[in-house]
């Protein structure tokens, strides 16, 4: 059937459903990793000194030795090609927002025979073209040079194509001159500074030296659609999001899709989904329906932070590669639909110190020294620099999102819940004495058995809540990189543990408590202001949080000037994650991105309003002055009224659809702001029109059927 037009659209939806791929196979646990060089696969292909080496360095963070480049890479190479691999790449992050690669074949010619080769320097670094990625002006185009530097931090993996693989190595990526021009480098210096900055917290508290790991667990939020729906809306193709649409009659306020029976095409989705993502090493758990129609959620099991980062990234290329074989788009826009919840990616973060987790309050936080002295560490930093870590979640996708039914506000605070609220409370007005336990919740039903409670609630309007046992930040949008925001955050909490440790380091060891209780009574004291445990949605919540002098950045434009600041310079410059340079570019990139996707909406809009809309509302008008003109002609009288008030009106929507098309087409020439002004302008115009004229004449898969057909 070739798909032209709305009507052949639902009709190829409702034909190909039945006949949607068959349920998948049993899950199979015995596939996980399998395309992984993993710790099993070096040591079955390295030598036992070099896989020895190989592994204190990812396990133990001790420093690699350049001598087993060679040995990795030849084991590596032969693991690959026994996978059925023909080549490799350096797989690696850049400023675009997505991933890059560059394939090599393994072949070598050697006194003209080909032979499959792989050496230490093929695998340590490789050179790509620097100046075509985005660099904010770190590198010119006549500047090219750029370098891919082997991560062993994070395992190689196989990319599998067609008939085909490609051994695909994680890398940093930076210019000629040594400024970083991906997200994965600075991530990487981060947490570098925080394992420093927690190992001189806790050296205050007489722990020895442990390593320090950094976990994180994203859930990943996005929509499925059908594809040919998908191929009928330009904005989608060409933005990621709808540009027009009005919202159906029911979408979301029965509340009835949340946790609701997955459909079988869906689940079988998923079935695939978690199958690749298992042979990838990638620990997939959890999936569900979201609130919105067509919404779903995938979270894995936590990991460590860089390894999550670059996981995170695989999911949702699985996501989308898996959609396609199942007829289906994924979109990772964080506002797709209007109306309805966007998607968010929800990064539950949280730090270890050996195998103590400092974020575990323990049977009695109050008596929990070392959770206390982080909690409020953690406090201090989020106060200090909630400016930066909502430039972290900036783009022109989450000023959609941010302050909506779904997602947080875009002012930055902390949820603690009833139980540590209260031993702050008490921390603040003297010493923490007693702490509420979370003791049963007992439900009513005799024959089931009381459920232990916990001891803090859940807070979805929360920007950065405390979730038991970690900080779950809520900001992140779904098509965002882990990586941005994990930056700033592990940056901003080395600075306050480094604080921290500077302070209560001269404490002596007989009145250590005491004087530490003083301390952290005098930290609650002056940044309790970003404790918020009520409702975020709230009109109310704004005004409070101006009272208290709290940020509120609801644009990007906004957000990303403090990138810049001084302040923000020498924090970042002072633990080496970002150099003067590297935050400029970052804001001169991160800015034009949002200025050229903005301008790209509005090109989009403006001609999907000329080309596609204006001709049906023209067929449309023009069709009904035809028939009232027959039915003057013929004598007829009743229904002619009613024509004409119809004429009327959509000839008034012509001349408000050509005036708001003027207004757009001026707008494009001048600020972005002006820009979104006209887009809203005219998308009301259009959205009023989708409701009055004739269905089969609308040229655009609505909102009734992209949400609810699949």
């Amino acid at each position: 059937m070739s798909i032209t037009n709305r009507t052949d659209a639902v009709n190829a939806v409702a034909a190909v459903a039945p006949s949607a791929p068959a349920p998948a196979a049993p899950a199979d646990v015995q596939c996980y990793g399998e395309d992984v060089f993993n710790a099993d696969a070096m040591r079955e292909y390295l030598p036992q000194a070099t896989c020895a080496k190989l592994l204190a360095t990812i396990e133990r963070g001790e420093a690699l030795d350049p001598a087993i480049a060679g040995d990795v890479a030849h084991a590596m190479k032969e693991w690959a090609i026994a996978r059925g691999a023909t080549s490799y790449t350096h797989w690696f992050q850049p400023l675009t927002g997505n991933t890059a690669e560059k394939h090599d074949s393994f072949l070598e010619l050697k006194h003209g025979h080909a032979i499959l080769s792989f050496s230490g320097k093929n695998l340590i670094v490789g050179e790509p073209d620097a100046s075509s990625f985005p660099s904010g002006g770190l590198r010119s185009t006549f500047e090219a040079r750029g370098y891919t530097a082997w991560d062993p931090t994070s395992p190689a993996f196989i990319k599998r194509h067609g008939n085909g693989a490609t051994l695909c190595i994680p890398t940093a990526f930076c210019s000629y001159t040594g400024e970083a021009l991906d997200r994965k480098t600075p991530l990487l210096r981060s947490i570098q500074a925080l394992s420093g900055a927690t190992k001189r917290l806790m050296k205050c508290f007489g722990y020895a030296d442990e390593r320090v790991t950094v976990t994180l667990g994203p859930e990943q939020e996005y929509f499925l659609i059908d594809k040919h729906f998908y191929l009928l809306r330009p904005d989608l193709l060409q933005t990621g999001r709808t540009l027009f649409g009005a919202p159906p009659a029911k979408h979301q306020q029965l509340e009835d899709h949340y946790f609701g029976t997955i459909k079988m095409r869906v689940l079988n989705f998923m079935n695939e989904v978690e199958q690749e993502l298992w042979k990838l090493g990638i620990p997939a758990k959890t999936r569900h329906n979201e609130v919105a129609p067509a919404q779903f959620e995938l979270a894995p099991i936590f990991e460590e932070l860089n390894l999550a980062c670059d996981h995170n990234m695989l999911v949702m290329e699985v996501l989308r590669q898996t959609a396609d074989r199942y007829g289906f788009v994924c979109l990772l826009h964080e506002k797709p639909f209007a109306g309805v919840n966007g998607s968010g990616k929800h990064n539950n973060w949280s730090v270890n110190y050996g195998k103590l987790n400092l974020l575990n309050p323990g049977s009695d936080p109050h008596q929990n020294a070392i959770f206390l002295t982080v909690l409020a560490a953690i406090i201090e930093a989020i106060d200090l620099h909630a400016d930066l870590l909502r430039s972290a979640v900036t783009g022109v996708g989450n000023d959609h999102r941010l302050g909506a039914n779904e997602a947080p506000p875009a002012v930055i605070s902390i949820y603690l819940g009833d139980q540590l609220a209260d031993v702050i409370n008490q921390l603040e007005k003297g010493e923490a004495k007693s702490s509420r336990h979370s003791g049963t919740l007992r439900i009513g039903v005799d024959t089931l058995p009381p459920l232990p409670q916990d001891a803090t609630d859940r807070n979805r309007t929360s920007p950065f809540a405390f979730t038991g046992n970690k900080f779950e930040f809520r900001a992140p949008g779904s098509s965002q990189s882990c990586s941005g925001a994990n930056t700033i955050l592990n940056t901003i909490v080395a600075d306050a543990f480094d604080r921290m440790a500077a302070t209560i380091g001269k404490f002596g060891k007989k009145d250590f408590h005491a004087a530490l209780q003083k301390h952290l009574q005098k930290v609650v004291k002056a940044h309790k202001r970003i404790i918020f445990n009520g409702d975020g949605y709230t009109d109310n919540w704004l005004a409070e949080a101006k009272r208290r002098g709290l940020p509120n950045f609801k644009t990007t434009m906004d957000a990303l000037k403090v990138l810049t600041k001084p302040e923000s310079v020498t924090l970042f410059e002072k633990y080496n994650v970002y150099r003067r340079r590297e935050l400029e570019s970052r804001y001169e990139v991160f800015m034009e991105d949002y200025h050229r996707k903005v301008r790209i909406e509005g090109k989009v809009a403006l001609e999907i309003a000329e080309t596609m809309i204006r001709p049906a509302l023209s067929a449309e008008y023009g069709s009904l002055v035809s028939e009232i003109a027959e039915a003057g002609a013929s004598g007829v009288r009743p229904g002619v009224k009613s024509l004409k008030r119809e004429a009327e009106l959509l000839g008034r929507g012509l001349d408000d659809l050509a005036e708001k098309c003027a207004l757009l087409r001026t707008a494009l020439g001048g600020k972005h702001e002006e820009i979104l002004k006209a887009m809203a302008d005219l998308r009301a115009v259009v959205d009023t029109l989708e409701c009055e004229i004739d269905d089969s004449r609308w040229p655009l898969p609505k909102y009734r059927e992209m949400l609810f057909v699949y």
